[in-house]
């Protein structure tokens, strides 16, 4: 039981890897059994639905280690210094494979014609890491409704310098975006009055 577990774990670690390089829509099982060195015919074992069932499984893997880590960064108190780690792991992903690693969540987003579930899931992935940042903004300070539109505008940012990063072979628009909403985001939050009620009131939904 346990190598089957750690059979279906590694075909989904190499999913993820083998999407943020390559895209869903190229790549095939195919090129997931041999990244995963596993037996053929043994994916349809663990994902009897086949390449959209491990697409919307790896991309649900992926944007929860992502949110785990935004998380537990947020959990520190900055969110300034979350947003700037977000922008350092893609950069040090994209030195790592000569700047073919995009964001394997953005890779279900972009492409996934035939994996429509992906996309889905893709899309709550990005609600779950814009909510999060917008509680930890209107902690510090923020209004909610402003809150929200910041957290969207940061992700937004650091997807879209990923992009131009990949394309450009440089991390010069991470760069920048490290700079320039980093700094932004520790200005609101370091001029904004107080929330209103006390730390032990709920958020607002």
């Amino acid at each position: 039981m346990g190598r089957r577990s750690d059979a279906r774990e590694q075909m989904l670690t190499s999913a993820v890897l083998l999407f943020r390089e390559r895209g869903v829509d190229a790549t095939s099982l195919g090129d997931v059994i041999a990244h995963a060195r596993a037996p053929r015919g043994s994916i349809y074992h663990h994902f009897p639905g086949g390449k959209a069932q491990l697409a919307q499984e790896a991309t649900r893997r992926a944007g929860t280690l992502m949110g785990s880590m935004i998380s537990g960064s947020l959990a520190q108190g900055d969110p300034a210094a979350t947003l700037r780690l977000v922008v350092d792991l893609f950069r040090e992903q994209l030195a790592a494979t000569d700047f073919r690693a995009g964001c394997p969540v953005a890779a279900a987003a972009l492409e996934g014609g035939d994996t429509p579930e992906a996309r889905h899931v893709a899309g709550e992935a990005f609600t779950a890491w814009e909510q999060t940042i917008a509680s930890a903004l209107w902690q510090h300070g923020l209004d909610m409704d402003r809150a929200r539109s910041v957290a969207a505008m940061a992700l937004s940012a650091i997807e879209g310098a990923l992009l131009l990063a990949k394309a450009k072979r440089s991390t010069e628009p991470l760069d920048a975006v490290a700079t320039e909403l980093t700094a932004w985001v520790a200005t609101l939050t370091g001029e904004s009055s107080r929330p209103q009620g006390n730390s032990h009131e709920p958020l607002p939904r």
